[in-house]
């Protein structure tokens, strides 16, 4: 199986890897919510992105110290 490797630079980013993972692994949102004991609701404002104070400054820490993230997303083929 191949790979993309994407930069992540926003909680949209963050939630769309999040999505192609679970999607990837067969999950339902509902299913990974009760794996973590979060709400499906939890579960999809990740997925889409939704900016909460506390990601917001994550993002801000990661500009000022100059830390890039990145994930490997598995490709259909």
């Amino acid at each position: 199986m191949s790979t993309s490797r994407t930069r992540i630079t926003s909680p949209a980013d963050i939630g769309l890897v999040i999505q192609q993972a679970r999607l990837a692994r067969g999950l339902s949102q509902t299913a990974l919510a009760e794996q973590l004991g979060l709400s499906q609701r939890s579960v999809s404002e990740i997925e889409s992105g939704k900016p909460t104070i506390y990601m917001r400054k994550v993002f801000d820490l990661l500009r000022a110290t100059g830390v890039e993230l990145s994930a490997d997303l598995p490709l259909d083929e």
